[in-house]
């Protein structure tokens, strides 16, 4: 929950308002305006046309992904009201395969007067016995005083609230009175939201996003037999202040948010967001002290992707999804803001680090598969045939080899590249550039098996199955794409493979 989405417009514009009534209480030139957008938005080269997002507005985190009567539900931080963040609800939509997705009407919306009043925070949703459960966190204006998130624009009470629902389609939800745990009456305390839920025998534990000022990011650990009646154990989990002065205390770690923990691979898995970064952490959990001690710790992605949270799919694979943000300014006057990542598998390597993987349902999504260049015994002849190859549009997948040797590769359309990467092994710690931000591709590591989708502004990179990259690319094509590589060696670029993908919907998801 960085910066960004503590932008809140206190005052919201006409055409916002206007796009979140009913049509039934739209007036003849609202109406037409509504249209108009639906069909700006639908026409818009920037909106990726596979990634999940809403029709129309402003969206962030996942919340509560689960797997319930055969389908895949999603939910998702969303503002009903603006391509902006604030007025937080729950979005919802329906899935067969993670792929396809058919929107549902808003899951949980804020309680004027109640303890959410200021919005429904991220949370998480599970299986109480058959009845669907959300827990998330709601937020409420008050004095600063009584405040757990006081980021120099609000001063919010942070609660942790019930819903359950018992509809087939998890459409309508039903929330408890009251909030079920409150936060700690500590004055150090930088935060207390997202939390993450596991059950172990009859018991469940729930982690929250927390932190102590001046001494770091924390991940509070509560125990119950009910899912309504809570008890405070200790930190799961803790890290350090950077020793920066910052009116965010996630900005200097002293807060960690959007936490998730959970089994992979013989050992454990933390996710815990700050510092506008995503960071892992595979360890050990002592059964009997329940206390989380890491072993290895890594940059989740090293570009554009916050707040993961994962789930089980109906082969008991581990799946995460993230939220991919704007890079651009002017983002409200696009009339939409944010996207779902794809599905990424997530396994423990033999090392204890953590492996990923775009999940296979992707495959279903691939159309026309393009022409690879023939091998060729000189770099000259092999970058020809790399440079005859023409991509309709910025819609694709791609994927190929490359052993440990430099080379240079730009998807273009002979103005600007959408994708262009660079590998140096000479440049100890940065040797791949990808567009702009660099990552660790040590020679030792190679060869190196790129995977990459490419959906309008979205560009999803995976690496190894070890490295991630997430980037925003606002450039819309003059014409088809070409791929131009530079290699010293015609040998280092292999099994490359590019394809087509199909959109998920006719019209990029505005209806």
């Amino acid at each position: 929950m960085f910066s960004s989405r503590r932008n809140f417009l206190r005052t919201l514009g006409a055409a916002g308002a206007a796009a979140s009534l009913p049509s039934r209480f739209l007036s003849a030139a609202q109406a037409s305006t509504n249209e108009e957008l639906q069909a700006r938005l639908a026409a818009d080269p920037l909106r990726p046309q596979f990634h999940l997002l809403p029709a129309r507005n402003w969206m962030n985190d996942p919340d509560g992904p689960i797997f319930w009567n055969g389908r895949y539900h999603m939910f998702f931080q969303y503002n009903p009201n603006a391509a902006v963040w604030g007025d937080m609800h729950w979005a919802h939509a329906v899935s067969p395969d993670m792929i396809h997705w058919k929107h549902l009407p808003v899951a949980l919306a804020p309680t004027p007067g109640g303890y959410d009043a200021d919005g429904c925070f991220t949370g998480s949703a599970v299986d109480d016995n058959g009845t669907a459960t959300f827990i998330y966190t709601g937020v409420k204006s008050v004095p600063a005083t009584e405040a757990t998130l006081r980021d120099g624009v609000h001063n919010f009470r942070e609660v942790q609230c019930l819903a359950t629902s018992h509809d087939p389609l998890l459409r309508s939800w039903k929330k408890l009175p009251q909030p079920i745990l409150q936060p700690p009456n500590d004055p150090k305390l930088t935060g207390f939201r997202d939390p993450c839920l596991w059950r172990d025998g009859k018991s469940w534990y729930m982690g929250i996003g927390s932190g102590q000022k001046r001494v770091g990011g924390q991940v509070l650990l509560y125990k119950s037999e009910d899912l309504r009646r809570w008890q405070y154990l200790h930190p799961l989990a803790s890290g350090k202040w950077n020793g920066i002065h910052s009116i965010n205390p996630v900005d200097s770690g002293e807060m960690w948010e959007c936490p998730d923990f959970f089994p992979l691979g013989g050992k454990h898995l933390l996710f815990y967001s700050t510092e506008r970064n995503v960071y892992w952490e595979t360890g050990e959990l002592d059964p009997k002290e329940l206390v989380f001690h890491p072993e290895k710790r890594g940059l989740l992605d090293y570009g554009d992707y916050y707040a993961p949270k994962s789930q089980l799919d109906a082969n008991g694979n581990r799946i995460l999804w993230g939220w991919i943000p704007e890079q651009r300014p002017d983002f409200e006057a696009a009339g939409w803001a944010g996207c779902m990542s794809l599905p990424r598998i997530l396994g423990l390597g033999k090392d204890g680090g953590l492996e990923m993987r775009f999940a296979p349902a992707t495959q279903a999504l691939r159309g026309k598969e393009f022409s690879a260049p023939e091998k060729s015994e000189s770099p000259a002849d092999t970058a020809a045939g790399f440079s005859s190859i023409r991509i309709p549009s910025a819609s694709f997948e791609l994927q190929f080899q490359a052993a440990a040797n430099p080379f240079h590769m730009e998807i273009t359309d002979g103005k600007a590249a959408l994708i262009s990467i660079n590998y140096s092994p000479e440049r100890t710690g940065a040797e791949c550039i990808i567009n702009f931000p660099q990552v660790p591709l040590p020679p030792r590591e190679g060869p190196f098996t790129f995977h990459i989708f490419v959906d309008g502004s979205v560009a999803e990179v995976c690496i190894n199955q070890r490295i991630a990259l997430t980037t925003r690319v606002y450039h819309v094509p003059a014409g088809p794409l070409r791929i131009s590589a530079a290699v010293a060696d015609s040998g280092t670029i292999s099994a490359f493979r590019i394809w087509e993908v199909k959109p998920i919907s006719p019209d990029r998801l505005t209806t």
